[in-house]
């Protein structure tokens, strides 16, 4: 076992914690039998069942880091709704804002006042010029990937095996067992994904190259750091590479940064220095309202302002009805104003490297071969001794049992982690005391997994 764990341990602590979890939380339990009449897999949307409880958590109310179940139960969020309350539940300016703009309109179709600022306020966080806004950055992503292949005239994309990109579905491909096939578990998929979608391994240069050369491919989607199987870090010098092999062969640069924005106030591609063609990110930009956005260079804007000159009229099959509308923009611009800042991100960041630094003593302390990665404010760990070099590598070394036993622990104590892949954030509202509370939980923790 990667983790030096017996299993004996892990799946009896599994075993125990989910007693006690079904012990404490009698009413979400029968909330869950309530929903299950009704709801598929008893919940509004079928993931929310993947957290491995036995049965959902019912959320009665979240304000800044503090979540309370429906029974009454208290926690310290570190998961931060996967990022989606990046910067806490219902921040006070958030929540003036939607108090404020609620009473005068949410949707007209129309632009509203404050979409003459924000495009400039995009632009000044994060250096592309030109802007859209979509309900969600899945729909961002489909969108940049159309509007590529339009001003291309390429009908492939290349992505990262493993990437995320949200429920995108050309980014479904994986290539685990040397050869390029869809994802097992994609559902009612009818065309073969593969024709329009190459894979590559993220920091494989070689195999990047070998796939743009043919010229045939219209963008290349990539998180600057992959963040679903786990954080996987660029090795130096590899997004660099793909800038130069990516002009080199004519092929646009899309990086999607809706989990890396916790990087820095310019996101991931300002912190490091970053020249793409387009950017696309979601989930905090609005508090936690729906709401994405995509920009693009000065360069690729004027290629798709001459591609709809040039077509005749039809549907562009690009944007939904609730797309950019007044309670977005408005919250978009608060939240850009408030937190997206130097002086708002420095404490985030500060905080953070003192949960890295917790647990990479707890991890000395007991001895367990794992490590633990920080990016701007989000702080994962994983249960293997060294960091994974790309997708491929990183599934291999996951260990489903033991991130369940510790997710488990850690929830019945009042601790929160995202349990797909132990990541935590650090939010305006989390403290020292917050962070050394998950520290010392999760010492307790590998202290009765070794036991």
């Amino acid at each position: 076992m990667p983790s030096t764990l017996s299993d004996i341990a892990v799946e009896a602590m599994i075993t125990r914690e989910k007693a006690h979890f079904r012990q404490r939380n009698p009413i979400s339990r029968a909330l869950g039998e309530k929903a299950a009449e009704h709801w598929l897999r008893g919940v509004p949307m079928h993931w929310m069942v993947d957290w491995g409880t036995p049965f959902p958590l019912f959320v009665n109310h979240a304000t800044g880091v503090d979540l309370t179940d429906a029974d009454g139960n208290h926690y310290i969020d570190f998961c931060l709704g996967d990022t989606g309350a990046m910067f806490g539940h219902s921040p006070p300016a958030v929540a003036e804002t939607l108090a404020r703009e609620g009473a005068t309109g949410l949707t007209t179709m129309l632009p509203s006042e404050d979409a003459a600022e924000v495009g400039g306020l995009l632009q000044d966080r994060f250096g592309l010029p030109y802007w859209q806004v979509t309900a969600t950055a899945s729909d961002a992503n489909r969108a940049v990937l159309r509007w590529c292949r339009a001003i291309t005239g390429r009908s492939k994309i290349l992505v990262f095996n493993h990437c995320y990109h949200g429920c995108v579905d050309d980014t479904f491909v994986t290539a685990d067992d040397g050869r390029v096939k869809m994802v097992e578990g994609l559902v009612g998929e009818p065309r073969d994904l593969t024709a329009f979608t190459k894979v590559v391994e993220f920091n494989d240069e070689a195999a990047l190259e070998a796939a743009l050369a043919p010229g045939d491919v219209a963008c290349v989607l990539a998180e600057p750091v992959m963040t679903n199987i786990g954080m996987v870090l660029p090795a130096p010098g590899f997004l660099e590479k793909l800038r130069v092999l990516t002009e080199k062969t004519g092929t646009l640069l899309i990086l999607d940064e809706t989990h890396t924005l916790s990087s820095g106030p310019g996101g991931y591609t300002r912190e490091a220095g970053l020249r793409p063609d387009g950017l696309v990110f979601g989930k905090p930009i609005a508090g936690g309202i729906p709401a994405a956005a995509y920009g693009f260079s000065t360069a690729v804007a004027m290629r798709i302002r001459e591609y709809l000159a040039s077509r005749g009229e039809g549907r562009s099959g690009i944007g939904t009805t609730l797309s950019g509308s007044k309670i977005q923009i408005a919250l978009i611009k608060t939240v850009l104003k408030t937190f997206f800042t130097p002086d708002a991100f420095m404490p985030l960041i500060n905080r953070a490297r003192r949960l890295e630094k917790g647990i990479a003593d707890v991890i000395i302390k007991h001895g367990v071969p794992w490590h633990v990665t920080r990016v701007g404010a989000r702080v994962e760990f994983m249960c293997c001794p060294d960091r994974p070099k790309n997708g491929c590598e990183a599934s291999k070394v996951i260990h489903r049992p033991v991130d369940e036993a510790v997710h488990h622990f850690l929830l019945n104590r009042g601790v929160v982690i995202t349990p797909f892949h132990n990541m935590m954030l650090i939010c305006p509202a989390t403290t020292d005391d917050h962070v050394d509370t998950l520290i010392r939980n999760l010492d307790r923790c590998i202290a009765e997994l070794k036991s």
